[in-house]
């Protein structure tokens, strides 16, 4: 499950919810109860593991004839 981050543009408070993408937005703030508690944007986190996920030249196309030591 995705973790969102929201905020309340009433009070400022911050906070992260985990949450099903299914799940309705979450609109009230738990700290002021304000109906303006929004989702942000925010990056993505992606962690590679091992070996056959890092990038290799082999897996670039190139055009450098016979012979190429890529």
């Amino acid at each position: 499950m995705p973790i969102y981050a929201y905020r309340c543009s009433e009070c400022g408070h911050q906070g992260d919810h985990l949450q099903k993408m299914s799940d309705p937005q979450l609109t009230v703030c738990p700290k002021c109860q304000a109906p303006k508690y929004e989702k942000q944007l925010s990056a993505v986190g992606i962690a590679l593991k091992g070996t056959a996920s890092a990038p290799t030249a082999s897996a670039v196309p190139h055009q450098c004839g016979p012979g190429c030591q890529h």
